[in-house]
């Protein structure tokens, strides 16, 4: 280093983070699935030669942290002598890098200038069809990997720029929706291609070895951050336990467990204890656990820190093999996001009560995957309704919590709109309200989401999963606990209300309800200011009658205008000090 002045290193560092961008953005915008173009179901980043991340662009958290995984995995089946120019590989497989189900597909492509590869540029994305057992691919109750979809064990698709007609061949007689899937294929390798041209543009302005110079000054720059931030963290060791409770294959609870430490050098992440691997799809693979890692490190370390190579230098991992969140071939991983959110859960869970200025109190967790699918009576054509819900997130130390927002395993993802919902699937959506039931605090959780989706075809099948389901999540410093997510289906006068629903038959007219749960609350609730109590009275978020039991606020009707009454609210809560 030192032979490129600063100021250029950083134009092209910021030109290399902007080339990550560009494909993402090129991939939604050519895309034809939902998944894709409205709920951003994606991530795009890029890596040096070695497979050591770069930057990448704003997208599904769980999908940024094995960028560099599957990057690494073409690395050690091809080598260098086996890539070349115009080559695009596919991998899908959890145990081999990419990392977390069937149905999220990576592609990377090696970037050459002058017969060198001096970058890869990679993407995943979930693709809505993938064959398998299940509509829509994912399943809730698989009990071995080979039901849960079509398998790409690190193949090119694209051989020096020529499709491999084989692949596609491959493809096209493996999945329901032939037409949707390979046109998320075409337009998730062509964003890769913008990002190649986008770091030979780079390379012919500044020089190749200018870029390299750049490259490794980000590496060292994010290293040095890093250990800058983990001196301001408390130094030591911190523990949680809670369980996942899906009840997937009925299986109820499995019990998991996490060990942080920290100092100047080091932040590990030690899930040694947690339960073994199960007969049911909320395992992860080992890249699952290093992704869900990578996401809760860099949301403690520092959230605004560029991703790469050299930031996430002191992160470490340990896990033994074999369990929830290590499993090995075959076990399934349909739904493993319950298992890689669940390892961020436990970390800030672990050390939320110690740096209040950098974590609230618990969120809803589960993204409460959703498959409505069938045959559609209109056009006799497979139709995936496939999305995640929202949620309530937890209060922190100032702030109440955020009501209707993804899970943190989503980053950037959306719900589906309404309008699209109905317009391309045979369904009407007949409530999307807040669920108001979070945790009470000086500080109250935010609220989770009612969506109810009414069948209009003669026939549908569900398929959804959630966590969170018996045990809600969790308050902090007198907070108390969120509500849980439940989903409910109404057929024929009857109500039937699970965790878990796996290939579920829906008739015309049945209705499936999903309830996202609350967030945890954060400190006393009778410390609560009293106009922040009055302003949910006026909102209709809570009763006169919780204000006065649950804060302590007592507000009364002064002709038809609602107030505070300061004197029997000062009362009250000098009572409840003076019985504490």
């Amino acid at each position: 280093m030192g032979n490129v002045d600063k100021f250029t290193l950083e134009n092209i560092a910021d030109g290399l983070v902007a080339a990550a961008e560009e494909m993402f953005l090129s991939w939604g915008r050519t895309s034809q699935s939902t998944i894709i173009y409205e709920v951003l179901d994606y991530a795009a980043g890029l890596t040096d030669a070695r497979g050591n991340l770069i930057g990448q662009a704003n997208g599904v958290t769980a999908f940024l942290g094995t960028i560099t995984y599957s990057v690494k995995s073409v690395i050690d089946k091809f080598g260098y002598d086996g890539l070349k120019p115009g080559d695009i590989i596919l991998t899908n497989d959890p145990y081999n890098g990419s990392g977390t189900h069937l149905c999220d597909v990576s592609a990377v492509m090696p970037i050459f200038y002058k017969d060198e590869i001096i970058a890869f540029a990679a993407n995943k994305g979930h693709w809505n069809e993938i064959g398998g057992k299940s509509l829509g691919s994912w399943s809730t109750n698989a009990t071995e990997i080979y039901q849960e979809g079509l398998q790409f064990p690190i193949i090119k698709v694209y051989e020096q720029g020529r499709l491999n007609e084989a692949v596609k061949d491959m493809i096209k007689a493996n999945v329901r929706t032939p037409e949707m899937t390979l046109g998320d294929l075409y337009a998730q390798t062509a964003s890769l291609r913008v990002a190649e041209k986008r770091i030979l543009e780079l390379v012919e302005r500044y020089g190749k070895d200018s870029v390299l110079e750049s490259i490794q000054m980000m590496m060292v720059n994010g290293e040095k951050l890093a250990k800058l931030e983990l001196g301001r963290l408390p130094h030591g060791v911190f523990e949680a336990e809670d369980f996942i409770d899906t009840e997937s294959n009925g299986i109820e609870d499995v019990y998991v467990r996490v060990k942080v430490t920290i100092d100047d050098e080091n932040f590990i992440i030690d899930l040694t204890g947690s339960g073994p691997q199960v007969a049911a799809p909320i395992n992860c693979s080992i890249y699952g656990a290093y992704s869900a890692a990578r996401v809760i490190y860099r949301a403690i370390v520092c959230p605004h820190a560029e991703a790469n190579e050299g930031f996430y230098k002191p992160l470490k991992l340990i896990v033994p093999e074999g369990t929830i969140f290590s499993a090995v071939r075959p076990a399934p991983v349909s739904c493993n996001w319950e298992a890689t959110a669940r390892i961020t859960d436990l970390v800030a869970k672990a050390l939320a009560p110690h740096i209040p200025d950098r974590m609230t109190a618990g969120h809803f967790l589960s993204i409460i995957g959703t498959i409505v699918g069938g045959i559609d009576d209109r056009t006799r054509e497979p139709f995936v309704l496939c999305e995640p819900q929202a949620g309530g997130w937890g209060a922190g130390r100032d702030k109440d919590g955020e009501s209707g927002l993804v899970a943190i395993g989503d980053g950037e993802t959306y719900i589906m709109p309404v309008e699209v919902a109905e317009t391309r699937y045979p369904i009407i959506v007949e409530q999307y309200s807040l669920n108001l039931a979070s945790g009470d605090g000086k500080f109250r959780g935010g609220f989770g989401l009612m969506r109810d989706y009414r069948i209009l075809n003669s026939s549908a099948e569900l398929t959804t999963i959630a966590s969170r389901y018996r045990y809600c999540p969790w308050g902090i410093n007198g907070g108390t606990d969120g509500s849980c997510n439940k989903i409910q289906v109404f057929s024929d006068g009857k109500m039937a209300e699970k965790a878990t629903f796996s290939n579920y038959f829906m008739k015309r007219n049945d209705l499936v309800r999903f309830i996202s749960g609350g967030g945890g609350g954060y400190g006393d609730p009778y410390e609560r200011d009293a106009q922040r109590v009055l302003e949910d009275v006026l909102n209709e978020y809570i009763t006169l009658e919780k204000a006065r039991d649950v804060y302590g606020v007592v507000i009364e009707d002064r002709d038809g205008e609602l107030a505070i009454n300061i004197d029997e609210t000062n009362k009250l809560r000098q009572n409840r000090k003076q019985v504490n």
